[in-house]
């Protein structure tokens, strides 16, 4: 992929950017100044700018709301919005079960819910993990049960990201016991709002965050029209959109944040007469990391080129996931050496005590613990790299 830009491709970066400059709101861009902890709604004030510009799903077709662009406009508007530190966009609609009913969907589906989730209308949650079904997803036990034209189903997820400020949610669920686990699985659509019987309860992580829920359903009732594929093809389907996912999770415009603001902090800190950014061990950490991003980025714009003709994320993106969550996480470490002592503050540190733009820093560091466990495991990563893409032999 030749990634020098034409004159075409700087004048449309001149358009992004100056677009950006003046469409992002003046509260969001002080956050963006502060390293971008946007809420759910400040998020979703974007994706409605956005969307009203016609560029909230750059990836999706045209036919169905994306903006015609080529993989290299893609990455220009990518890295716009980075260099901005605008806010990302909820990927469970826009980057999960978007492009999944777009593949998978009946042609009632499609006109029922892609174009809210293009408007950010309806937000969305995911219903995969369960308290003994996580990286042994086909474990998963919530039932499904068939009354009239409605499921019915009972059972628990959990890990279910932002639940509690979803619309709906895609689960994966039960519907036949008999055979091999993987065939009796059934991908469905639930409006979690307003179907009785679904409950989310909120929990905090490691950091101080509710970013997971826990989600009861009992006796919740989800018409049959809602069902995404045959009955007992969910697994097919799930793991088509779990390629879609672990391509997200390479987590390629988080960790470019991550880096700049290591340079920020960097240069603010003094060291003798210089500053930590001017120390040579230290710049040599930040370029290898730069090295290893551009590397990925390069890998995740080739998928992304495939996506553009109409193919489906292969297993190629469980190495956009594995080598992404761990140099995510090898970034966040950085950050963390880069404030010394300040790494010990937390959220009760008085005002003026740190830099407002590493208060959160703390707790994102102990959320990306989770980047090498969610959507798969790593070590699962690696078993699907070793028997679809080497072809190894398996046990």
């Amino acid at each position: 992929m030749d990634m020098d830009f034409t004159q075409q491709d700087l004048s449309f970066r001149d358009e992004v950017r100056s677009f950006i400059e003046t469409a992002l709101p003046k509260d969001l861009k002080q956050k963006a100044s502060l390293g971008g902890a946007y809420t759910a709604d400040e998020t979703k004030r974007w994706h409605h700018i956005l969307y009203e510009r016609g560029w909230a799903a750059p990836h999706w077709p045209q036919e169905h709301g994306g903006t015609g662009w080529d993989v290299t406009q893609r990455f220009i508007f990518g890295e716009e919005m980075v260099r901005a530190n605008a806010p990302s966009l909820s990927p469970f609609g826009l980057g999960m079960v978007g492009p999944l009913l777009i593949q998978y969907g009946s042609d009632e589906q499609k006109s029922r819910f892609l174009p809210k989730i293009l408007s950010g209308e309806e937000q969305w949650c995911q219903g995969y993990s369960e308290p003994n079904a996580g990286s042994d997803l086909a474990s998963l036990q919530l039932r499904a049960d068939k009354d009239g034209d409605e499921y019915v189903l009972n059972g628990q997820k959990t890990w279910t990201s932002a639940a509690q400020h979803a619309d709906w949610i895609f689960v994966l669920c039960r519907t036949d016991s008999s055979g091999k686990k993987q065939e009796g699985i059934t991908f469905l659509l639930a409006d979690i709002k307003n179907t009785p019987g679904i409950d989310v309860k909120p929990f905090l992580t490691l950091g101080g965050t509710p970013a997971f829920c826990d989600t009861y359903f009992t006796d919740a009732r989800v018409p049959q029209s809602n069902r995404v594929g045959p009955e007992g093809a969910g697994w097919g389907i799930a793991k088509a959109l779990l390629g879609h996912e672990r391509t997200g999770i390479g987590g390629i415009g988080s960790s470019a944040r991550w880096l700049e603001r290591i340079k920020r902090i960097a240069a603010e800190t003094p060291v003798g007469r210089e500053t930590l950014l001017d120390d040579p061990a230290f710049r040599r950490r930040i370029a290898r990391l730069q090295m290893r991003h551009r590397a990925l980025s390069m890998a995740n714009y080739r998928t992304l080129a495939a996506a553009s003709r109409g193919e489906a994320p292969g297993p190629e993106s469980s190495i956009l996931k594995l080598v992404g969550s761990e140099l995510g996480q090898e970034i966040t470490e950085l950050a963390m050496d880069s404030l010394g002592q300040g790494a010990q503050s937390w959220f009760e540190a008085p005002a003026g005590t740190i830099p407002e733009h590493t208060r959160e820093l703390q707790s994102e560091f102990c959320y990306a613990r989770a980047f090498t466990v969610y959507g798969g495991s790593n070590e699962i990563q690696r078993n699907i790299i070793s028997k679809n893409i080497l072809g190894l032999p398996t046990r």
